[in-house]
């Protein structure tokens, strides 16, 4: 019988189309991976990866066993979790992907709890603005806003389910420039804007009050990819700044920054973790699931 362990590593190289990514993914080293896809090979007595310096592809032979082999390991995989069931405690690794802005507003009121409540648990999470397809890229389940879900997924709320996007400037900015009083009054001033790590750029702030919503295209001499430093930058007078109301509230009760149109920050909802419907779900995941729904 061929080892499991070189069929899960062929099938981790061939979905990531690359040893080092299927590596980073799997927390191993690629030349391990490769090892194992050559003993596969040697076993079977047929090439499974064509290898190229830019590529990994199946070949034709390694393309039907990848699909025979996906749905046949995660059935092992939901077995041998079934034995989580008998325990006090489940154990296991969760794999979670996030965007930066729930892991540091939301998760930290959410994870020691969950890990001091599953100490068997290990969390993987990865933090980032990046819109990908969360499965495909080995994790159990993402947390995502609602216009982001996809809609074959099982979605359950987490953390506050109403936000506010809100606007700030320091004081001795707002002295200088004035305050504006007005959502189009801030085509007049300097503003910090995000780029995600995608290259995409926040081209537009948009505000409501009373049902009116006002898009405005802001213009500065600052554009970020790390919303720590854009708020640094703002205390230091730069400019106006747009971003999640929790991530601005220190600075406004410590007076280093001071709230600008409250009156026309928008309200959105909450963020989900998602995941896929599952006949067997992973027990860490299930455990995760269970807490967040009792908090």
């Amino acid at each position: 019988m061929t080892e499991l362990g070189d069929l899960d590593a062929f099938v981790a190289v061939a979905e990531a189309r690359s040893f080092r990514g299927a590596g980073k993914l799997r927390g191993v080293p690629a030349s391990s991976l490769s090892d194992a896809v050559r003993r596969l090979e040697e076993r079977l007595g047929v090439r499974l990866l064509n290898r190229t310096t830019r590529s990994v592809t199946a070949t034709e032979a390694g393309g039907r066993l990848l699909e025979r082999l996906v749905p046949a390991l995660g059935e092992v995989g939901a077995a041998l979790d079934m034995v989580n069931d008998y325990r006090d405690s489940p154990t296991g690794t969760l794999r979670l992907n996030a965007p930066i802005g729930v892991t540091r507003l939301i998760l930290p009121r959410i994870v020691p709890a969950f890990l001091a409540a599953h100490p068997g648990i290990t969390l993987e999470l990865s933090s980032e603005d990046r819109f990908i397809d969360v499965l495909a890229a080995g994790f159990d389940a993402g947390i995502r806003y609602e216009e982001r879900l996809e809609q074959d997924m099982i979605a359950v709320p987490i953390g506050p389910r109403i936000e506010r996007f809100a606007c700030g400037a320091a004081p001795a900015y707002l002295d200088a420039r004035g305050r504006p009083e007005h959502p189009r009054d801030i085509l007049h001033h300097a503003c910090i804007r995000h780029r995600f790590a995608s290259g995409v750029t926040i081209n537009t702030w948009e505000f409501e009050c009373d049902g009116e919503i006002v898009r405005v295209t802001p213009d500065g001499p600052f554009i970020g990819t790390d919303a720590a430093i854009e708020l640094d930058v703002a205390i230091a007078g730069i400019g106006l700044i747009f971003a999640f109301e929790g991530l601005l509230a220190p600075s406004f009760a410590e007076g280093s920054l001071e709230p600008v149109l409250p009156d026309w920050w928008q309200r959105f909802s909450g963020p989900f973790l998602y995941y896929p419907s599952r006949r067997l779900m992973p027990a860490p995941l299930r455990a995760f699931v269970d807490f967040i729904k009792r908090a």
